[in-house]
Order: C-alpha cells, then structure tokens, then sequence
C-alpha cells in the first residue's frame, strides 16, 4: 500500500481544486503537518453550513485506492450548530486541521462515503 499523502499537501491540493472552480478557501486551523486529521466546513453562503469529517476507519479499509474519505456530520446546519460539533471534533482532536470553503452550491471538493448528518432546515 502507498504511503498516505501528508496532511498539508492534501490541504493545498484542495484548496487548488476548489478556488479552480470558483470557491473561497481559507485554512481556519493548521494542525499537523504529516499526517493531521481535517475537519472541512462549507458555507452556503446563506447561513447554511455543511460540515465533513474524517469517515469512519472501516470505509477506509474498502476503499484502499482513495487517500482521504469523509463522512458528512451537518448538512444545512446553522452557524452556531456548526461551530459547536467543531469545538466536540477540537476537544477530541486538538491538533486537526479546520479548512473553510465558501461555495453557494455546497460542493465537496473531495470523496465522501457516509452521510451521518443532522439536517436543520
């Protein structure tokens, strides 16, 4: 198996990937550098927010061709219900990765393969 893409560079890839098609990303919090976990907010830009975590190690083990996977843990939450789940992710991982991508379609700009999300409409 090839060795996992450092976590600053998948970072950098993705923020290219989303800025190339028309998204503002910044990186709210730099974690570790080789092998950080990352936590990705997306604003909707009309107070919505969808919120994507690292997807459970047992879809990873299935999907040994994809670097990095992420399950959806909000989707069209509100402000303050996103900010909270990403304080619980802080106080479990205090050295992750926060990245903000603003895109009024919502898109994810990387795989996802769960949808554990409450919704807040």
């Amino acid at each position: 198996m090839a060795a996992r893409l450092r976590t600053d560079f998948w970072v950098a890839a993705l923020r290219r990937r989303a800025e190339a098609a028309g998204a503002y990303v910044s990186i709210a919090r730099r974690g570790a550098e080789e092998a950080g976990a990352i936590v990705i907010q997306v604003d909707r830009r009309d107070g919505r927010f969808d919120l994507y975590a690292p997807a459970p190690q047992s879809m990873l083990e299935d999907a040994a061709t994809a670097d990095r996977l992420f399950s959806r843990v909000a989707e069209a939450a509100p402000e303050d219900a996103a900010r909270k789940r990403i304080e619980q992710e802080l106080r479990f991982d205090p050295d992750l990765w926060l990245v903000d991508i603003e895109d009024r379609e919502g898109r994810a700009f990387f795989d996802v393969v769960a949808d554990q999300a409450f919704t807040s409409r």
